[in-house]
């Protein structure tokens, strides 16, 4: 019967946000609170779990989107991004383009959502296309996958930041396990991939192109917007490579560990860039405040999603259904790995969004984290890459895709969709292999 409860919960969550239309947020808390309700939790008792859920989920992950959205936007405000890329395109040429393309999503993926980046550098991919003469999609490919890629399976991108929390992962461990799996899968996505879509030629909708041009002396140094751009990932990374080389004991293992926190990370990298891409570019403080204060508002819908999917978590904790599914899938004898994948990749298909169907996947699966020898950051992976799988007609991203690149439905999916499945897919190889050697 509890089984058959989160079913019904998350067809619940079905009809609202497809067929009302319903904001995620108000769907997520409406589903917490029948099913609550519905499992014999008191009424109020249903009300504090909410309110928990919804406290315990913002208090971790705030910081770190918030921190996240204003780096982002000093590196677009600055002309650090467009630096980047015209740098990595000089220096690979038109030959190797696509690697040029895909290292550019990469390394602007990482700390940028992948909207803001994907608006952003599509524009500079219709450039490239028109001025080489190649392909839209051969160009166009391998950025989109690695766009996709860092914003399923890398903190601190919402999805995998809350799922780390959520399991009680190192985030920092998290970082560098993602990163070893998304090489693979942004190479197999993207350039190799591509090489299978000749077929399509599409042409840009028209009046699409840079939203801001910047010149050579509006730019930062190629040095300066790499290594700001990087500086979340290099101190987290710091303190991975700190925990699995250094004891315990050690004052250098502590001290990195201290800096490579997530919400520490990511201060000192907005600290950085107000530096580096703010005041020694003659911009005053009010300005780059400005720019900050700016950027919050991106991501108040977000907050309030992730928010949302916490209290649905802690539902099905109190409620005692966690428990129920964990014996239910330890009867079952299969991966937990494979099980958070799968679960991710079902609800990615029903509900269209990736963040959505993480944080609920990650809700169901969170019992089996304490009652199986399988690393938690693991399952964080496993997760994100379930919550890539099909992308189809009830995601956004596929109408963004669709619409940017001018492409038919039948195309989109025969594109973006399977791009999407390679991605989901090479996620889970990567897990069983990490599973395998850490």
């Amino acid at each position: 019967m509890p089984l058959l409860l989160v079913l019904a919960a998350v067809v619940l969550l079905l009809i609202l946000t497809i067929g009302f239309k319903l904001n995620a947020f108000i769907a997520l808390i409406l589903v917490a609170m029948a099913l609550g309700l519905a499992e014999g939790m008191a009424a109020k008792a249903v009300l504090t779990s909410i309110q928990n859920g919804i406290g315990s989920m913002l208090g971790s992950v705030a910081m770190i989107l918030g921190f996240g959205a204003m780096l982002g936007t000093l590196l677009i405000e600055s002309g650090a991004v467009q630096r980047i890329t015209y740098q990595l395109i000089r220096a690979f040429g038109t030959k190797h383009i696509q690697w040029a393309v895909m290292l550019t999503g990469f390394v602007v993926g990482l700390p940028m959502y992948y909207m803001a980046g994907f608006v952003l550098l599509v524009p500079l991919v219709f450039a490239i296309a028109a001025s080489t003469r190649l392909p839209l999609l051969y160009v166009g490919v391998p950025l989109v996958a690695a766009l996709s890629v860092t914003h399923g399976y890398l903190p601190p991108h919402p999805g995998p930041t809350a799922i780390a929390v959520l399991f009680k992962a190192d985030i920092s461990l998290t970082l560098l396990y993602g990163l070893v799996i998304a090489v693979p899968a942004v190479i197999i996505a993207g350039p190799i991939f591509s090489k299978f879509l000749k077929r399509y030629n599409p042409t840009p909708p028209a009046g699409l192109a840079m939203p801001k041009e910047f010149t050579e002396a509006e730019m930062p140094s190629f040095g300066v917007s790499l290594f700001t751009v990087l500086t979340p990932v290099l101190l987290m990374a710091l303190g991975a490579v700190a925990a699995l080389v250094l004891p315990a004991a050690s004052k250098t293992r502590q001290l990195l560990e201290f800096i490579s926190d997530a919400n520490l990370a990511m201060l000192i990298s907005v600290l950085v860039a107000m530096v580096t891409l703010g005041l020694s570019r003659g911009k005053n403080m009010k300005q780059v405040m400005d720019l900050i204060g700016a950027s919050i508002s991106g991501i108040a819908m977000i907050l309030l999603v992730i928010a949302g999917g916490g209290a649905l978590k802690q539902v099905l904790v109190d409620s005692g259904v966690g428990n129920y599914i964990t014996a239910m899938f330890n009867d079952l004898h299969l991966s937990p790995l494979f099980m958070a994948w799968a679960i991710a990749a079902i609800l990615r298909i029903c509900l269209g969004t990736s963040t959505v169907a993480s944080l609920t996947a990650g809700g169901v699966v969170l019992p089996l984290i304490g009652t199986t020898a399988v690393k938690p950051e693991l399952m964080v992976l496993a997760v994100g890459a379930g919550s890539l799988v099909c992308s189809h007609v009830n995601d956004p991203g596929f109408w963004i895709f669709k619409e940017y690149f001018n492409l038919t439905i039948p195309q989109t999916l025969a594109t973006w969709t399977v791009l999407e499945t390679v991605v989901s897919v090479i996620g889970l190889v990567g897990v069983f292999a990490l599973d395998v050697v850490v």
